[in-house]
């Protein structure tokens, strides 16, 4: 094994032992560090500032945010090398800080959202009920319901959702638990997909192998998107998280309380949703503000 190939192995170890880090996260880095390592003849992990310098040459193309992301994954990798001793000095300073323009994360209008609800109940009507259209119906009352990460709702544990309590307590990014709210629905929906699940079954949403996978989650949403008539490019798990973030923002929720139910550690992460409403906004100043109850043009 090469030196590159045997330290980003050690570094990937040090981001589970210490970070606990996902797999996702894991194939980031492995990807980007693998992908400079060829780039600098496999010697990425000696390379010296001038060779760091000319990386930005081959990520032209790329955007600045997936720019920004491979900057950060070599910084983060010549400071463990530092940290560790396998290199003296840390040439990272030479690599772009591209600034970051934060896209607005999509959403479905109410409507949309009732077209997908409308559906359920429709197939929920029909007897025989479908295990498929009950299992659906649960997904969406949490997704949409209680703003759910993908991973979070295909790990969820048949023990998660007990009697009435109306919240769980689940493990987000980090292996921090968080206590998300459930609606009556969403207990009932979930309640009901449980009497089709086998009692010594541990998960949830069990599959031959485990729980169901993240792609088959997507593939899930998307196929139910299309029989609702909607793109199925406009819809993932994460766009109804976005529409449940969003559709509170609406109905008046707070930022703060925003924060809490969607499980972000920092503020920043959720100020992103006052853009989405930011015509609500207006219209609330020029309606309730005190001054537009004043006639000044007397």
């Amino acid at each position: 094994m090469s030196d590159d190939a045997n330290l980003i192995e050690r570094f990937l170890e040090m981001l589970v032992a210490e970070t606990g880090a996902s797999q996702h996260t894991l194939s980031a880095y492995r990807t980007d560090l693998e992908q400079a390592s060829v780039i600098t003849g496999g010697l990425l992990s000696s390379a010296d500032r001038e060779m760091i310098r000319k990386l930005p040459s081959h990520w032209r193309r790329l955007k600045n945010s997936t720019v920004a992301r491979k900057s950060s994954s070599l910084r983060r990798f010549f400071g463990f090398l530092v940290e560790e001793g396998f290199r003296e000095n840390d040439p990272s300073d030479a690599l772009p800080r591209p600034g970051l323009v934060r896209s607005l994360p999509k959403t479905l209008s109410h409507a949309e959202i009732a077209l997908l609800f409308q559906l359920v109940a429709e197939g929920l009507g029909r007897e025989p009920v479908k295990p498929s259209v009950v299992r659906l119906s649960a997904i969406l009352e949490l997704l949409y319901g209680s703003g759910l990460r993908a991973s979070e709702l295909v790990g969820l544990q048949r023990s998660s959702i007990t009697g009435d309590k109306p919240y769980l307590i689940i493990k987000g990014k980090g292996g921090k638990e968080r206590l998300v709210p459930i609606s009556q629905q969403a207990r009932i929906a979930v309640r009901r997909w449980g009497e089709f699940v086998d009692s010594k079954e541990k998960w949830l949403f069990p599959s031959r192998t485990g729980h169901i996978s993240r792609i088959r989650l997507f593939q899930i949403i998307k196929e139910h998107a299309v029989r609702a008539g909607i793109n199925p490019v406009k819809i993932s798990p994460h766009v109804l998280r976005h529409a449940f973030a969003t559709h509170l923002l609406e109905g008046g929720a707070d930022l703060r309380a925003l924060q809490t139910l969607l499980g972000h550690s920092d503020i920043s992460t959720t100020q992103i949703y006052t853009h989405i409403d930011s015509a609500r906004l207006v219209e609330l100043v020029n309606n309730r503000h005190p001054l537009s109850q004043l006639d000044l043009a007397r």
